[in-house]
């Protein structure tokens, strides 16, 4: 028996052991389970689409230093698209112009794509670039129209690279299309390439589309290239320091806007953050075009004229020195749903609607306020510091509860110096109403519906005293 007993209790014991085993790994699972959930996962490389958008109208046959610009801008775009292709996350295509009807006549239908976008398709565009041949004209406004439908959607990084040699040829607005196409968010700016523009005229004219690189030579023209695909697919970076009063960024929690300056279209929103090392977030932005940053501080300011260098990480400036500012009546709260109106020092401008309940986040310096109480109550000069709370504290209002006779019309004024004030009017369907009023002298002026002539009105003196409450009566 005590064999038996002693072989059981060394059951127990492994069952036991197992069980702990198993709770353990259990244990270990969960912990990395939850491990797993909290732990944010790298960011994965996003998608880039190029399109190439090559000119083949006529004039590009013309003599370009040591060669045609054809040939030197074919030689330099294929060895581009070699360099291109290998790239995991990189798709390309090909839109050409002017190579499909000869000039004259003028042909201003002539774009096709010829290549859409695909991974391993390098050998397809170097083909067909090798293949054709300078026919036409150059319909450049119809050809971004077209492209837009080139790009399978707009989650990608969408590019467009137009390589040309000369002007808008058949009526188009290049300047309106690329606007349009940039206000449905279906691409970016275009990166144009001049090759032999030698018309300043022209030059100017592409300003308005996009980023214009003027390849003067054979040379730079594959340097300009090389810039181009840099700002491309390098990651460009900013952070925007909104400054206090003592220049340092410690200001955030603002909503940031970036547009476009020149198309006033929205391109990127985010909420301003300090990282988990305190200092402002770092954001990804394209660092094609010229933007404006506006902070959503109360009330906002703005940065203009930023522009971002490619590949490089920019910090971007914006004075936003803040305070804060409560509002507060006496301690009974009577009013504390009561709404006020905040406009900024000798302005007219609302700035915002808020009510005792609420703490703003202000820029610092001065501003006046319009608190909705019966009578109105007007603060002026109320100074908000740097990262310093100003309270403006209100008078508590008095009950009073009006009793009239009869239906009739009921007016309340208010005692301001010799002069007496409307305040507001009481019901005409009701003989009991009881309204908040500020601490002052009142008049309540009343005439029954009943009575057709002007002697018939009375009146009755009150005072208002700060959290009491009383009892007027006509009856």
């Amino acid at each position: 028996m005590e064999k038996k007993n002693n072989q059981n209790g060394r059951s127990h014991s492994f069952t036991g052991a197992k069980l702990w085993i198993v709770l353990i790994a259990l244990l270990v699972a969960q912990t990395n389970l939850t491990f797993a959930q909290r732990t944010p996962k790298p960011e994965q490389p996003r998608l880039t689409r190029i399109l190439l958008i090559f000119d083949f109208s006529n004039s590009m046959y013309g003599l370009w230093e040591t060669d045609s610009k054809i040939n030197v801008a074919k030689k330099l775009v294929c060895s581009l698209v070699d360099s291109l292709s290998p790239m995991a996350n990189v798709e390309l295509a090909l839109r050409c112009y002017g190579h499909q009807k000869n000039y004259p006549p003028q042909d201003c239908d002539d774009t096709k794509l010829e290549v859409p976008f695909a991974y391993n398709n390098a050998m397809a565009i170097k083909s067909k670039i090798n293949k054709l041949v300078p026919k036409g004209t150059t319909p450049i406004a119809l050809s971004l129209e077209a492209c837009a439908k080139d790009f399978p959607d707009n989650k990608s990084k969408n590019i467009v690279l137009l390589i040309t040699d000369g002007k808008e040829e058949c009526g188009g607005d290049p300047c309106a299309i690329s606007a349009a196409l940039q206000s449905k968010n279906i691409v970016l700016k275009p990166f144009i390439i001049g090759i032999g523009v030698l018309d300043e005229t022209i030059k100017q004219s592409f300003n308005c589309m996009g980023n214009f690189y003027d390849a003067a030579g054979e040379k730079n023209f594959k340097q300009v290239l090389n810039i181009v695909i840099t700002q491309a697919l390098n990651a460009t970076t900013c952070q925007v320091n909104l400054l206090d009063r003592n220049g340092k960024p410690t200001e955030t929690d603002a909503a940031l806007s970036f547009y476009d300056q020149q198309t006033g279209v929205l391109k990127y929103t985010y909420v301003h953050t300090m990282n988990n090392r305190g200092i402002p977030d770092t954001l990804r932005i394209e660092a094609s075009g010229i933007y404006r940053v506006v902070a959503h501080t109360l009330p906002s300011v703005e940065a203009k004229d930023v522009k971002l260098i490619a590949g490089k990480h920019n910090i971007i400036p914006i004075d936003a020195p803040q305070g804060y500012l409560k509002v507060k009546t006496g301690d009974n709260n009577l009013y504390r749903d009561i709404g006020f109106i905040l406009r900024k020092k000798n302005e007219t401008q609302t700035l915002v609607a808020a009510t005792l309940k609420d703490q703003l986040k202000l820029l610092i310096g001065e501003y006046e306020l319009e608190i909705l109480t019966l009578p109105r109550t007007y603060v002026k000069d109320v100074m908000v510091s740097q990262s310093h709370t100003t309270q403006v504290k209100i008078d508590e209002p008095g009950s009073v509860n009006f009793q009239l006779s009869s239906y009739g019309t009921a007016n309340v004024l208010v005692q301001k110096g010799k002069e007496w004030i409307w305040v507001t009017n009481l019901s005409d369907s009701q003989t009991q109403e009881t309204l908040k009023l500020m601490p002052g002298s009142y008049k309540l002026v009343f005439r029954a519906k009943t009575a057709k002539e002007t002697l018939f009105t009375t009146e009755k003196n009150f005072t208002v005293v700060a959290g009491e409450s009383q009892t007027v009566s006509l009856k």
